[in-house]
């Protein structure tokens, strides 16, 4: 038997006995069980400690015990599914998970919808279409937060981006922590039913382009009998939803936004092949940096899209109180000293009840924006720099904003590479444009303004 069935089982199991499905933890635990590894390298793998896996283990063992009548451990967990067989079968909007010693009957929402095309519907005489309707590949994805801060345009544009527009590649680009991986998770949970195969994959566990495609195409091509040539021919042939996360990481350090890695050289063409060629299925993309390929092929207006995030505005004060933080008239300024950034306030808030007993009027008083443990996230980013770059952020860090027409003198550097560089730092989110009299006028924000200071010291 295959182990996403035993997921798929598994996951009806603990959302009819618990009312939630399975943690990326436990499904890492039964991946991982599955393949005979360790709970320790389970541990490394997932990056947790092995005190996690076991307690997410002894509660998945217990469960399974109690549901097959027989005393399942780590030892005989695989023995135990493959003996107990799992036959799953879809009849209305109700799934039905068999086993020698009981029934779980599991109702949710049905694969379908309005306006959803027929030959996307459920069909018994072509069970390898069912089973491919049913694999949501998300062990690679973090947990949801709760409660998810409100992105509801961004929500709704995203969805009439993918389904009503039919986007064949979305990117999401904003510095780290602003939320890119939350909306995206949350715009999947929304959109599934929509999608044949959902696979969520990050950049850093892939050293090579080579291996990304090739694990992509695998586990599209699982339960068929014939394998296709190409990704894109797997696109073409079901409704697949693939969320790739941490794009950056293909890129090289050092240059300018967009410069791949050579193991990545190849990556544009394809991008450029996915976006231009007609599948049914999205590419989602996100990133802290937008690809050179995607700003063009949407410059061309392409299947191509590109929403930059920033910050939660308003609706950030759910992240205050949850921390308890007092002086709430004080609470629209420290949104703003750190843009709306959910995972900067995190840190922040944490930083205010430790330190100023939840008092965000006496943090304020401070004479400059705080850093603490905001630096070392913000050094992952300016490492990535060019020389030029680094040259033009240091300069907006001592003065009130750039124009493009006036070029300061300390640059000596071409007008040409001063405007590559701006242009470099505006895909890295790095530089906020306004207008001044009608005129582009570029500027930091007060944190990042602050960070480049501290360098330069």
């Amino acid at each position: 038997m295959d182990v996403q069935e035993v997921l798929q089982w598994v996951d009806e199991l603990v959302l009819s006995n618990k009312g939630k499905h399975l943690t990326n933890l436990q499904q890492a635990v039964l991946l991982g069980v599955w393949d005979s590894q360790r709970y320790k390298e389970i541990a490394q793998t997932y990056r947790c400690s092995e005190a996690n896996v076991k307690k997410a283990a002894i509660a998945l063992w217990d469960m399974l015990s109690e549901e097959l009548n027989e005393k399942v451990s780590k030892s005989n967990f695989r023995s135990a599914m493959e003996r107990y067989h799992i036959g799953a079968s879809i009849v209305g909007d109700c799934v039905h998970s068999n086993v020698f010693q009981g029934n779980i009957n599991v109702c949710r929402e049905s694969q379908t919808s309005a306006g959803t095309p027929n030959e996307r519907s459920p069909s018994t005489s072509n069970p390898d279409k069912v089973q491919a309707k049913q694999r949501h590949d998300l062990t690679d994805a973090p947990e949801r937060a709760h409660p998810f801060c409100e992105r509801t345009e961004e929500l709704t544009t995203l969805k009439q981006w993918v389904l009503e527009e039919n986007i064949r590649t979305v990117t999401l680009i904003g510095l780290s922590g602003i939320g890119k991986t939350s909306l995206a998770l949350e715009l999947v949970e929304q959109i599934k039913q929509n999608f044949d195969l959902i696979v969520w994959r990050s950049h850093q566990k892939f050293p090579t382009l080579e291996s990304l495609t090739t694990n992509l195409m695998e586990f599209c091509s699982q339960h068929q009998e014939t394998q296709l040539p190409s990704l894109i021919d797997y696109l073409s042939a079901h409704r697949c939803l693939i969320i790739l996360d941490d794009l950056q990481e293909t890129f090289s350090r050092g240059e300018l936004a967009g410069t791949y890695l050579p193991e990545y050289r190849h990556y544009g063409k394809l991008l450029k092949q996915l976006a231009v060629n007609p599948h049914k299925s999205c590419l989602l993309l996100l990133s802290w940096e937008n690809p050179i390929e995607i700003a063009t092929l949407e410059a061309e207006n392409r299947h191509c899209r590109t929403l930059q995030m920033n910050g939660l505005g308003n609706s950030a004060r759910e992240i205050l109180q949850e921390r308890g933080l007092t002086d709430e008239d004080k609470w629209p300024e420290l949104i703003d000293l750190y843009a709306g950034n959910p995972s900067w306030l995190k840190i922040i808030a944490t930083t205010i009840v430790q330190l100023f007993n939840g008092s965000v009027a006496q943090f304020l008083s401070c004479p400059t924006p705080f850093l603490g443990d905001l630096d070392s996230l913000l050094l992952e980013h300016y490492q990535r720099l060019s020389e030029s770059e680094k040259l033009i952020m240091l300069w907006l860090a001592s003065h009130l904003g750039l124009q493009l027409t006036r070029k300061p003198a300390e640059f000596t550097f071409s007008h040409s590479d001063f405007l590559k560089a701006i242009q470099s730092l505006s895909r890295r989110c790095l530089i906020e444009k306004t207008a001044e009299k009608g005129e582009p006028y570029f500027t930091l924000q007060a944190v990042i303004k602050e960070y480049v200071r501290d360098k330069s010291l």
